[in-house]
C-alpha cells in the first residue's frame, strides 16, 4: 500500500510540475486554437493506443510499465533541449501541450491498471482513497515546486525535476512487484491483439457504460477548461501571471483533495457505495455551470475549477477506478486504456469543437450552461446504473472465490 502511495505521489508530482507550463503554453499557442490542440491530441491517442495494446499483449508487466515511463523521460529530455535553445517557441508550445495531454493519460492509466491488477474490489473500496491521496500529495508538491523554483532555476529546468520523479515512480513500481509477491502467472503478458481494447468496449455493456460516463464528463470538463482559458487570458497578458494563476488553482485543489482523501474517501465509498460517489462530480458540474453563467468572472471560474477537480480527484475518480477491479485481467489493461485515453481525448476534441461552434454563434451565455447541465444529468443517471452493476459483479466474484475455497 505504501509503495502504491509513493508511486502515485511521484507520478502526479511530475505531472503537476509540468501542468502550469502546459496551460501557459496553451494560452501562448492561442486560445482560439485550443480546439485544434485537443483534436491533435485525439489523433495522437488514436495512433498510440494500438501500439500500447500490442506492447501489453506481448511484454510482461514488469517490463512494459518501466518502458512506458522511460519513454516519457526521453521525451522530456528532448523538450528541455528545444526549449533551452529557444527553437520555434510557439510551435514547441503547441507540441508540448499535445504531448503532456497524451503523457498524463497514459501514465495515470498504466498506474490504475496496475492497481486494479493488484487489489480486489473490496480492497479497492477501502484503500483507493489512501492510495489516491499519494497522488493528491504529489499534486500539492508539484505546483509548490513550480511556484518556488520557476523564478530561481527557470521554468524550462523544471522538466529535469519532472524526469527524475518519473524515474522514482519506476522504482516504486518495481518494488511493488516484489512486495506484493504476485504469482508468475499474473505477471505474464496478457496476450491477444492490438485492438482488443476497442472490441471489449463494443462487446460489454458495462465497459461501454463506463466509456460513456467518462466521455460525457470530459466534454463538460472541456467546456469549463475553455471558459477558464478565455477568462484568464482576458485577466492578464503576462505569461508569468497566468502561470501563477494556474499553479494556484492546482495548489488549492491539492490541499482540498488531500484532506478529503485522508479523512473521508475510503469511508464514504465503503459506506454509500460506488454509485453515489460517482454521482458527486456531475452534480458539481450542473450547479457550477449555472453559477458561472450568472457570473463569468475570474474568481468564479477558479472556484468552480477547484471544486470540480476536488470532487473528481477526492471522491469520483477513486470510485471510478473501483469499477475496473471487477473486470478480467486483459480488460483492466486494454479496455481501460481505450477509455482513459481514446474516449477522454475524443470527448475533449468533440467538446472543444462544440464549444467553438456555440461561441461562434454568440450563444455561449445561453447554450453552453444548458448543454452542460443536460450532460451532467445523463452522467448522474449513468453513475447510479454503473454503481449497481459493479456491486453485482463484485458480489458474484466473492461468491465464486468462496465456492473455489470449498
Amino acid at each position: 500500500m505504501l509503495w502504491s502511495f509513493t508511486y502515485f505521489f511521484c507520478l502526479l508530482a511530475a505531472y503537476y510540475i509540468l501542468r502550469p507550463l502546459r496551460d501557459e503554453m496553451g494560452v501562448a499557442g492561442g486560445v482560439r486554437n485550443l480546439q485544434w490542440l485537443f483534436t491533435a491530441t485525439f489523433v495522437v491517442m488514436l495512433a498510440a493506443v494500438p501500439v500500447y495494446g500490442a506492447l501489453v499483449a506481448r511484454v510482461r508487466r514488469r517490463v512494459f510499465i518501466p518502458l512506458v515511463y522511460h519513454f516519457f523521460v526521453v521525451n522530456l529530455a528532448i523538450f528541455w533541449v528545444l526549449l533551452t535553445l529557444g527553437v520555434e517557441r510557439q510551435t514547441v508550445a503547441r507540441v508540448f501541450f499535445v504531448w503532456i495531454s497524451v503523457f498524463v493519460l497514459f501514465a495515470v492509466s498504466v498506474f490504475w491498471s496496475f492497481m486494479a491488477d493488484v487489489w480486489r474490489s473490496e480492497q479497492g473500496k477501502r484503500l483507493y482513497g489512501f492510495i489516491a491521496a499519494g497522488g493528491s500529495a504529489g499534486a500539492l508538491a508539484g505546483p509548490a515546486i513550480t511556484i518556488g523554483l520557476a523564478g530561481t532555476i527557470g521554468a524550462v529546468n523544471l522538466l529535469i525535476i519532472a524526469a527524475l520523479l518519473l524515474e522514482a515512480a519506476v522504482l516504486c513500481a518495481r518494488k511493488l512487484e516484489v512486495e506484493k509477491e504476485i504469482s508468475s502467472e499474473r505477471q505474464d503478458a496478457v496476450g491477444g491483439g492490438a485492438i482488443d481494447g476497442i472490441l471489449m468496449v463494443l462487446r460489454s455493456p458495462y465497459i461501454a457504460g463506463i466509456t460513456l460516463w467518462v466521455g460525457l464528463l470530459s466534454i463538460a470538463a472541456t467546456f469549463l477548461y475553455f471558459e477558464q482559458a478565455a477568462i484568464v487570458a482576458a485577466a492578464s497578458e503576462d505569461p508569468a501571471v497566468r502561470t501563477r494563476i494556474f499553479a494556484t488553482v492546482d495548489l488549492t485543489v491539492g490541499l482540498l483533495t488531500l484532506a478529503l482523501q485522508f479523512v473521508a474517501t475510503g469511508k464514504l465509498i465503503a459506506r454509500f457505495g460506488v454509485g453515489p460517489a460517482l454521482a458527486l462530480l456531475p452534480l458539481v458540474f450542473a450547479v457550477g455551470f449555472v453559477v458561472l453563467a450568472a457570473a463569468p468572472v475570474l474568481a468564479v471560474v477558479i472556484a468552480f475549477q477547484a471544486l470540480q477537480r476536488t470532487a473528481n480527484f477526492a471522491i469520483s475518480n477513486p470510485a471510478r477506478e473501483v469499477l475496473f477491479t471487477v473486470l478480467e485481467r486483459d480488460e483492466k489493461y486494454k479496455a481501460k486504456s481505450v477509455i482513459d485515453i481514446v474516449a477522454v481525448r475524443g470527448a475533449d476534441a468533440a467538446g472543444g469543437w462544440l464549444f467553438t461552434a456555440l461561441r461562434s454563434l454568440a450563444a455561449e451565455l445561453r447554450a453552453i450552461p444548458v448543454v452542460a447541465v443536460v450532460i451532467a444529468g445523463a452522467c448522474l443517471f449513468l453513475a447510479i446504473v454503473l454503481g449497481n452493476r459493479q456491486e453485482r459483479r463484485a458480489s458474484a466474484a466473492r461468491t465464486e472465490r468462496g465456492a473455489g475455497r470449498l
